[in-house]
């Protein structure tokens, strides 16, 4: 580890500096985390990138650790390990380590833009975060000129981004040229965004990037319309188009949403990325009460055998989760060995595809523990608990599992706060971003009983994400 980091690690305060989850159950220090990054074990290390963006950059917010942690972050990326390629959680694609924390520390600049009105953290916690600014900036900037063009564009993305510190104004100019030829054409459409957006700022004229933009989604809108319509004389040459176009790498959910709202620097097509979840559901009424929570159903009496036999309360576990972290004693990016270790037992059942030439994971299912493990890149992204049988989880002391559907869909939309959080799959199952939550249903002889599901980022998309196998569970 290069000296600088390590420093940082052992010399920083981080019992006094916690993250977004500190101290509950089965979530890493941060330490553990930033070690984690340059562990040996893939998955190990691609679960600690995770956790960089969920515990210490939580939906555009900053945390007390999460302005040393970038410090050290930044000084990781020396490191030839972090050379090594793989599929990270926020991103299409393969990239080095490299380039992954520079895409973390371009989503840091990013939100440490935003206000504390904004939600995006104490007004303490955004100082620090600028603060920092200065010294990140001398640590990215070398990348900008890096030979693999995905850790140059993520180096050009993070330091276009630092240089909103009054500190660095005089260094935008000297970065612009870079901005526009790297940057500004790339196939990510976040990194395309802040090409935009910060030559904008600069004074720079993007009238011709604006343009391209909004002709490259027109495009791309007449071709996914045509290629839907089996019926359209250019279908074949639609799906053809489609197949050859780049695939856009952004993030899932790009940092700076709020800011968005505040600040235009450009027409229309300098806005975010348009998510792919679908409409979001309409807020819910202030004015009327709250509902009374959900409460689990009871279970089959005593002796009942059967297919649709219902665990009691006290046969059930009993589990908690931490969204975008894990559930119950298992974390999201585990491999199948690891959860087996945890659970004590193996799977009954497990589903295999072919990706690019390699067996993948798709799901295994636990029936002892009363759950389905789903799994992306072998590595664990969705768990589906068992209607009659699985444990229970509960948000706060309220129930999940084996529940009437309404009362829990209007307990859980009433307490709704976060804007565009609730969607709805085309299958009707509401799905909550903020707590990366769905439920779906499942039979119970004449009952129908909640089936949650936990998940990921890149699986709130219920439609394109689950397998057959999960659609087909009732």
């Amino acid at each position: 580890m290069p000296p600088a980091a390590r420093d940082g690690i052992a010399g920083t305060d981080w019992a006094g500096l916690p993250h977004r989850c500190t101290g509950r159950h089965n979530v890493p220090d941060t330490p553990d985390i930033l070690i984690g990054v340059l562990d040996a074990d893939p998955g190990r290390r691609v679960r600690a990138v995770g956790d960089l963006y969920r515990l210490l950059l939580d939906g555009e917010r900053v945390f007390p650790a999460t302005a040393p942690a970038a410090l050290v972050v930044a000084a990781l990326l020396d490191d030839p390990r972090t050379l090594v390629e793989d599929r990270w959680d926020r991103r299409a694609g393969r990239r080095p380590l490299r380039a992954e924390l520079l895409n973390w520390l371009a989503s840091f600049a990013d939100t440490a833009r935003l206000e504390e009105a904004d939600g995006a953290g104490t007004a303490r916690d955004l100082a620090a975060a600028r603060a920092v600014r200065p010294s990140l900036h001398g640590l990215v900037a070398r990348y900008c000129e890096a030979d693999d063009v995905r850790v140059r564009e993520a180096a050009l993305a993070a330091t276009a981004l630092l240089t909103e510190d009054p500190t660095l104004v005089s260094c935008a100019r000297r970065h612009a040229p870079a901005v526009r030829d790297v940057l500004a054409t790339s196939a990510d459409s976040y990194h395309r965004w802040i090409a935009r957006s910060r030559l904008a700022a600069w004074g720079e004229d993007i009238t011709g990037l604006v343009t391209a933009e909004e002709e490259r989604r027109a495009a791309l809108d007449r071709a996914h319309a045509s290629a839907d319509d089996p019926w359209a004389e250019d279908s074949e040459q639609a799906a053809r188009f489609l197949a050859e176009q780049p695939e856009d790498t952004a993030a899932l959910e790009p940092p700076g949403r709020r800011l968005s709202r505040r600040t235009t620097p450009a027409p229309t097509a300098a806005a975010r990325p348009r998510s792919p979840h679908g409409p979001p559901a309409p807020s819910p009424s202030p004015h009327r009460p709250p509902p009374e929570p959900p409460v689990a159903v009871p279970g089959s009496a005593p002796g009942h055998r059967g297919a649709w036999r219902i665990a009691r309360s006290e046969e059930r576990a009993e589990w908690t989760f931490t969204p975008y972290i894990g559930v119950g004693p298992l974390h999201f990016g585990m491999a199948l060995e690891e959860i087996t270790g945890v659970l004590g037992a193996g799977p009954t059942v497990s589903s295999y595809t072919h990706e690019d030439g390699e067996r993948r994971l798709v799901h295994a299912d636990f029936p002892t523990t009363g759950i389905r493990c789903l799994f992306r890149g072998d590595r664990l992204g969705c768990v589906a608990v068992d209607a009659l049988t699985g444990p229970q989880v509960r948000l706060g002391a309220v129930p999940l599992t084996g529940c009437a559907p309404s009362r829990v869909e209007a307990w859980l939309v009433h307490r709704t706060t976060t804007p565009d959080s609730l969607r709805y799959s085309p299958a009707g199952d509401p799905v909550l971003a903020d707590l990366g939550l769905a439920i779906r249903t499942q039979r119970a002889g004449d009952l129908v009983l909640t089936r949650p599901l936990f998940l990921l980022h890149d699986w709130l998309d219920l439609w394109h994400s689950l397998p057959a196998r999960e659609w087909h569970h009732f």
